[in-house]
């Protein structure tokens, strides 16, 4: 089985600042085979990561929509944020990407989703992440388990790494695959391999956000 990272960020994300060179250090450090770089509405930094390696790094994205934030893998072309959530799925599916959703009732966050809103949207997603480390309370991913459970979905899990000490804290463990097509293919057999990150954590990226903020 290989470990596989699904959601991290680098300094293409508007909170964290995270070179993409040191991303691929720790990744290669900690063991990690996959990557998947998922930066804030840009996928800048998965395609400077994927340079330096290739074998490693899947080119992702996090993008807000009207009602939540979606996660994406093997995406092939930048989507903005603020589309509906129907419109960036068909951007989607079109390039053929991997689709799950972050942290799905994290109620803390501005990309969380309401309930009706997630059910609308089920029909077009490959799974949901029923793991984020860095939801502060556990009900927020007990329930997305419970959510993936009731309506027989995939799960993903990630560190939502805006530090690069975070990479690899929430991992899956799935059989080999290639492309998008093969990791539908074997997602459901995923082990998970999940850790939560403290809330100091996330001092690293309102760090990040002040220090842009005041350089621009």
């Amino acid at each position: 089985m290989i470990k596989l990272e699904f959601h991290c960020h680098t300094y293409a994300s508007k909170d964290s600042l995270t070179r993409p060179v040191d991303l691929v250090k720790v990744a290669r450090r900690k063991g990690i085979d996959r990557v998947v770089v998922t930066d804030h509405n840009s996928i800048a930094g998965a395609r400077e990561a994927q340079a330096i390696d290739p074998e490693l790094i899947i080119i992702g994205e996090e993008i807000m929509t009207t009602k939540g934030e979606i996660l994406a893998a093997f995406v092939q072309e930048e989507i903005p944020r603020g589309l509906s959530p129907q419109e960036t799925l068909k951007i989607l599916k079109e390039q053929g990407a991997f689709i799950s959703v972050s942290h799905p009732f994290d109620e803390l966050r501005e990309g969380g989703w309401k309930e009706n809103d997630l059910l609308d949207i089920l029909p077009f997603v490959d799974a949901i992440e029923v793991y984020n480390s860095r939801c502060m309370f556990p009900r927020f991913n007990r329930r997305a388990g419970l959510f993936a459970q009731m309506h027989n979905l995939a799960g993903t899990v990630g560190s939502d790494a805006h530090a690069a000490f975070e990479v690899g804290r929430s991992l899956l463990l799935l059989d080999q695959f290639t492309g998008p097509e093969g990791m539908r293919g074997v997602i459901r057999g995923a082990k998970m391999q999940a850790k939560w990150s403290p809330w100091w954590f996330h001092l690293t990226s309102r760090y990040a956000s002040i220090k842009k903020k005041k350089q621009s």
